[in-house]
């Protein structure tokens, strides 16, 4: 289950990058405002997309193990363990109760690399108005 999280959350990682390459040379020196939030937000879109992805994931191996009825009773279970909520309103019986923890490890781990890539992509977006700022080229080096 690990692995396919790291598939998706890779996956969705390569987008991201291929975006911002793709689009951030576009833009001239002075990128306009509406570029920069259309990049951010197209990046924080398919983050979402991979969490709820892998939320969507970690619910269905739920069902499958029949700990849960229902996907939406799992998705809820799922997504309160991998945001490392924490509410204890549905608790998992003692033969599954292990992969709670496990999600939620998961959860940590990919959103620290989701914000990782959020903060690379607003670099990435800055740094050719920092680079006309100081007069020389995008990376700042002056002529």
């Amino acid at each position: 289950m690990i692995a396919s999280m790291v598939l998706v959350q890779a996956t969705a990682v390569t987008a991201i990058i291929r975006l911002v390459r793709r689009q951030v040379p576009r833009a001239n020196a002075v990128a306009n405002w509406v570029h920069n939030v259309g990049v951010f937000a197209r990046a924080l879109l398919l983050i979402v997309a991979a969490q709820l992805l892998q939320i969507a994931a970690w619910a269905a191996l739920f069902v499958a193990c029949g700990e849960f009825d229902d996907f939406s009773t799992a998705f809820y279970h799922s997504a309160v363990n991998f945001t490392t909520l924490g509410y204890g309103d549905i608790v998992m019986s003692r033969a599954w109760r292990l992969l709670g923890p496990l999600e939620a490890v998961a959860g940590m781990l990919m959103f620290g690399v989701s914000t990782a890539v959020l903060f690379a992509v607003t670099q990435a977006l800055i740094r050719p108005r920092e680079g006309h700022r100081a007069g020389g080229s995008a990376r700042g080096e002056r002529p």
